[in-house]
């Protein structure tokens, strides 16, 4: 099982002042850190004390302890004392779960998108793959694009609850992978070519097969990880 880091010390990161815009500063300090741990900025099980990130983001501890308060009920952080947080810790066996969840929703998802997304839809799709492949970019720009693709997928379905369930597995998934040191965005761009041929061929069964092929290569890469 992947192994976290040692939470004796807080997370050292370096977080901007928070900027003064419409939206409240609990709603913004929430963006800021949500995005901090999904990008891996902030190491799995450090932990995140509410008064230094105040003081960093510049704000008051009211609206710092609000995002963090709704980071924990989202389940991406947990309550290690009266004022200081960490990021939870997903388990094997809740992964390869969650992962076992997504084969089924997100197979049925995109069988029902396949004859509701435009070829031009496809096309810039495809385009983004291809840039993804030929640029150089960091591991946090393949998530991204992972992310989009595959809750565009959920929302094309038609489901209106598709999307919200697709989004937490995923956050879930991601949270494994924080304390995974595993990389494969060769294979994920390889495996998402092949999502989007199966849907430019309009083949429902096809594209449902190849979505469940690609989460199932994702959990492989993670038992041969375990093993090693």
């Amino acid at each position: 099982m992947p192994t976290l880091p040692s939470p004796a010390q807080p997370a050292t990161i370096t977080i901007a002042p928070l900027e003064v815009r419409s939206t409240s500063l609990a709603e913004q300090a929430y963006d800021r850190l949500r995005t901090l741990i999904l990008d891996r900025k902030i190491s799995g099980g450090s932990p995140l004390q509410e008064g230094r990130l105040a003081e960093e983001l510049g704000i008051s501890r009211t609206p710092m302890r609000e995002a963090l308060v709704r980071l924990a009920g989202e389940g991406l952080l947990v309550r290690r004392d009266a004022r200081s947080y960490a990021v939870r810790a997903l388990g094997t066996k809740e992964y390869f779960d969650c992962m076992r969840a997504r084969e089924v929703i997100e197979g049925e998802a995109i069988a029902l998108a396949v004859p509701r997304i435009s070829n031009e839809e496809l096309d810039a799709l495809e385009a983004e793959v291809r840039a993804l492949n030929e640029g150089e970019h960091d591991e946090t720009a393949h998530w991204h694009f992972d992310d989009k693709l595959h809750l565009f997928l959920a929302g094309a379905s038609g489901n209106v609850v598709f999307p919200r369930l697709v989004e937490e597995l995923r956050v879930n998934a991601r949270l494994f992978r924080l304390h995974s040191p595993l990389h494969r965005q060769r294979e994920n761009h390889d495996e998402h070519g092949r999502i989007l041929e199966a849907l430019r061929s309009r083949d429902a069964d096809r594209a449902r097969e190849a979505m469940r092929a690609h989460l199932r290569s994702l959990q492989e890469d993670v038992r041969r990880a375990i093993l090693d």
